[in-house]
This record gives C-alpha cells, structure tokens and sequence, in this order.
C-alpha cells in the first residue's frame, strides 16, 4: 500500500486534502477515488485512507483506521556527519533514515568540500529533510529522522550536552573497536568525518569533550560508508 508523509493532526473519519508533494506522489501513482492509501504524520503510528476525490493538483482523502505500529530501532543514534560532496551525502540522509538514524546533523568539517550558508543552507537543509521524509515512506517508518541545520564542530560543541554516550570514529593507533564500547542501549552521538577525515584538531577537541574514539576494522572506509556500518550494527535486529 502506497506511504505518505502527511505532517497534519490526523484522526479517524478526518476529511482532508493532501499536501502538494504527496499529492504529486498519488496523482503520479494514477490512484483513484476508492483507493486506500496509508498516511503517517511522524507523531505515532500510521492511518489507512481512502481517496475520495482527484483534482488537478490536489487530492482529498477520509482518514481511516488507526494502527500503532512502530518500526523505529531500539536505541536513538545521532549522526554528525561530515558533509561529503555531491549526492553522496543525499545517499547518506538515504540510507541512515533507512536503517534508523533518530537524527542527523550535517558537520561542515575543515576537509568538507561542501560549504554552507544563508540561503544555499536553508536549500540543502530542506532538501536533505524530504530526501530523509521519501526514505521514511519507502522503508515504513512512522518517524522522520530530523536532520538539523549545518553546523560547524566548535559551535556544535558548544551546545549543552545531552545524555548518552559520544562515539568519534577514528583510524588513530590505540582506538578500540566497536565491540569492546557498544556495552549498554544508551542514545549515542558518532561523529564522523568527510572525505579526508576529521582534521587532528577536530578530533582533537572532540576527544576533550568526551568523545570515545570507536574503529570499525582495518579497513578505511569511505566517508559516507563508515557511519552506515557503524548504524547497521547498532538498529539492524
């Protein structure tokens, strides 16, 4: 059954027009009155709904049934990760909302190639939050990650600490691997770096600020595989 973001209060025997994007995404779909979609508003579970009427760029629908279904994984993970250049950090918001990021929060890193502000931030920040909504709907989780305006590692660091533990990956000599610091399901921040890595100042300031420095292995992976591998082993059951 066709999945739709739809950020509106939703309640059953509601009558309501859909918003623009997932009306395109019906009206491409060739759906009819009659047909039964589910809704989902990111606030708990997901609705059935039935189109009741096709205009030319909108659609109406009756929400239905109720289901309190979560899909989301046992333990919050937080992105920062370094924006990489061009789609690969599209594929990134991809595929952590596909394997249950809780939110991502893109890391303009001294070696990033991407550079952000004013109004081209506020286009990659809109842009990088459907492709993670798009994600959301294709894999059935009733919850869109949060991806949070670009920021750099000092002003992040700057912010009051929350709770759980803080992961940076690193190649440095001496860091212990995953399997010896994943002991607890406490929520977890892993920071990651861009192509090149996080510069030695950075991940020096982040191992001053309670960073735990995690390997995955000999391998060097790319910038945007390694926290994918990092999130398919923590939420994947």
């Amino acid at each position: 059954m066709p999945r739709f973001y739809c950020p509106a209060p939703l309640q059953t025997g509601l009558a309501l027009s859909l918003p623009a994007g997932a009306a395109r995404h019906v009206q491409v779909l060739r759906l009819q009155p009659g047909d039964v979609i589910t809704l989902f508003n990111g606030e708990g579970g997901e609705f059935d709904a039935t189109v009741t009427r096709m205009g030319r760029s909108d659609v109406d629908v009756e929400v239905g049934e109720h289901r309190p279904l979560e899909r989301e994984a046992a333990r919050a993970v937080h992105l920062l990760a370094g924006i990489t250049a061009n789609e690969r950090m599209d594929w990134l918001v991809e595929k952590a909302t596909e394997l249950g990021v809780a939110s991502i929060t893109p890391l303009m890193a001294e070696r990033s190639v991407l550079k952000l502000k004013g109004e081209r931030a506020d286009k990659k920040l809109a842009h990088w939050q459907g492709v993670a909504v798009a994600a959301a709907e294709q894999c059935g989780r009733n919850r869109v990650p949060t991806i949070h305006p670009a920021v750099n590692l000092k002003e992040w660091l700057a912010q009051p600490k929350g709770d759980g533990q803080r992961w940076v990956l690193s190649l440095a000599q001496g860091t212990q691997p995953l399997a010896v610091v994943n002991t607890s399901v406490q929520p977890v921040v892993v920071l990651s770096g861009p192509e090149g890595g996080l510069a030695p100042a950075e991940e020096a300031a982040a191992l001053a600020a309670g960073f735990q420095p995690v390997t995955l292995g000999p391998r060097v992976l790319r910038a945007e595989t390694a926290p994918l591998a990092l999130l398919s082993a923590l939420t994947v059951l």
